[in-house]
């Protein structure tokens, strides 16, 4: 266990800052991280960056099928 917790602790030292978006996939987490920091160089939504990117890609996730967490 205490091998696991050391890979955890690396994992979040190498991506600061980055918030997981729950109930997607790593490939949707990617699409999240473009649509939210390309928001935010456009500066197109403000402060509402991230909650855009986090409701397209949903949006998208729902579409698809998939039911949260899937």
């Amino acid at each position: 266990m205490v091998g696991q917790a050391k890979k955890t602790v690396a994992k979040e030292e190498r991506m600061p800052g980055k918030k997981h978006l729950r109930g997607v996939s790593a490939k949707e987490q990617r699409e999240y991280e473009h649509i939210k920091e390309s928001a935010q160089r456009s500066g197109r939504y403000g402060d509402r960056a991230k909650e855009v990117a986090a409701r397209t890609v949903l949006k998208k996730h729902k579409a698809e099928g998939h039911s949260k967490g899937h």
